[in-house]
């Protein structure tokens, strides 16, 4: 099964609600999507997952929801103000703009012999000697301007009178938060090293080039988590080799996507960041390309050291059997959720190669919608009240839609490609039999099930994974 190309994903969010183009009413707004009715779901069954499995499933984590703006110097102390950066080159013919890295990746592909380089290991001098030396054009053929460094860092102001205001910024990530809070959740919690904080918000780049549908945009969504410890107590290359196991099953296992899709690539020194020891991104095979869906850093204890710095406020911990004061430091596993939602529409996309039938074959706790109830005909009194009655029993352990519009195959076809697992039909025979059409979403199969076995059958194959999905 190929790889579905990113229009097909597109044209099946915007026509099947899970996705829109913000603001279209007004010609649109680039590279800012809303969620529609199925994709805001389909985020909240995400967000569930993660905070389940990391969350609440352990008991050396705990959770917190932080504001997106933030004292400002949180952004000093932690580096982003003075290089948080992308390099932005220019068109010296129509002033657009691009990101250097992004335009010299573009140049080497177009390349029959590309000369061996790594883009990302690439300084701001040697990508502009590069763009020098090979003539690299702006995708209009164009001259372009040295890089130079562009923040990312989106910044407002606070204060009701026009010009007594304080300039801040919208959160470039949601890790500060965690390192604000790290002394009040020790005072106020019975944490002890090790133990991690985890966090589910929003943060703001001012991406100079998004694109590529919901995976690169100024707004996006993310699942972080600082997990403390003690460096003399706790060795950190097992310890990150341990979470580097946990994002791959959670991945795999927990959202059921095909591991051959997956990869781990290592930083290198140039691209890795300063304070951080080691990092890796989890990278999936999108169509187009390995890219960064999931971030691991060992990041030491910079942060920490950096708010004290600038606050004044002592972040150390105290053992509390040897009394021994330091600082922690800690392991970062990153996720961008808006890259999960991607990469799951992508991964669960499939095409019936014999009648080219669309589905989505999506976890059953992941899809948006558990089952679809359908009476047979809209304009049977008696089937539509049958069928409204099961509707609202199964509705308290499950998330269920009612669908009664046009043919019965239609209904099918709509669900398959929205991912519901299950669709059940009244029938006149319901009327007789107590019994219903219980239609898999993966092999069309269909079975007749007694209404006083339904829940169980449902609670056993609902329970299983994608790949398994069937009717028994």
């Amino acid at each position: 099964m190929s790889t579905p190309s990113l229009n097909e994903i597109v044209s099946l969010a915007k026509r099947r609600g899970f996705v829109y183009p913000s603001s279209s009413i007004y010609g649109g707004l680039a590279n800012a999507y809303d969620y529609g009715p199925l994709g805001s779901q389909l985020m909240k069954n995400i967000r569930d997952a993660w905070w389940h499995h990391f969350i609440e499933s352990r008991a050396d984590m705990v959770g917190l929801d932080s504001q997106v703006i933030q004292h400002p110097n949180t952004w000093i102390a932690s580096g982003h103000v003075a290089s948080f950066n992308d390099p932005l080159v220019e068109d010296t013919v129509n002033h657009k703009r691009y990101r250097a890295d992004h335009l010299v990746e573009g140049w080497l592909k177009e390349q029959k012999e590309p000369p061996t380089v790594d883009v990302d290991s690439l300084s701001l001098a040697e990508l502009a000697d590069f763009i020098q030396i090979h003539h690299v054009l702006s995708p209009d053929r164009n001259p372009v301007t040295p890089p130079k460094p562009f923040s990312l860092l989106f910044k407002t102001h606070i204060g009701t009178i026009e010009g007594d205001q304080d300039e801040v910024y919208l959160r470039g990530e949601t890790a500060q938060g965690i390192f604000l809070n790290f002394k009040n959740i020790l005072d106020s919690t019975r944490v002890k090293l090790p133990f991690g904080i985890g966090q589910i918000g929003k943060s703001f780049r001012n991406e100079i080039t998004t694109g590529q549908f919901v995976f690169r945009t100024f707004e996006f969504e993310q699942a972080e988590i600082e997990y403390f410890f003690n460096p003399k107590t706790t060795a950190w290359q097992p310890l990150f080799k341990r979470w580097q196991t946990e994002m791959w099953q959670f991945i795999t296992d927990t959202l059921g996507v095909e591991a051959k899709h997956l990869r781990w690539r290592q930083h290198s020194d140039a691209e890795r960041s300063f304070y951080s020891r080691e990092t890796y991104d989890l990278d999936y095979q999108f169509s187009f390309g390995f890219k960064e869906l999931w971030g691991i850093a060992y990041r030491t204890d910079y942060d920490l050291q950096q708010q004290m710095k600038f606050s004044g406020q002592d972040l150390s911990y105290i053992d509390p059997y040897t009394q021994e004061k330091f600082m922690p430091h800690v392991i970062e596993p990153a996720l961008g959720l808006n890259r999960v939602f991607l990469m799951l529409l992508t991964d669960a996309y499939h095409v019936d190669p014999i009648n080219q039938r669309h589905y989505l074959r999506l976890k059953p706790d992941l899809a948006p919608y558990h089952l679809a109830v359908f009476p047979l005909l809209k304009n049977k009194p008696a089937l539509v009240k049958k069928a409204q009655t099961i509707f609202h029993r199964l509705q308290s352990h499950y998330r269920v839609t009612w669908d009664e519009r046009g043919n019965i195959g239609k209904r099918y076809l709509y669900q398959d490609e929205i991912g519901t697992p299950f669709a059940l039909t009244i029938d006149f025979e319901t009327l007789d039999d107590e019994a219903v059409t219980v239609r898999n979403r993966n092999t069309t199969t269909q079975k007749r099930v007694g209404l006083n076995k339904l829940e169980r059958y449902l609670q056993q194959n609902l329970n299983k994974t994608q790949k398994n999905l069937s009717i028994d």
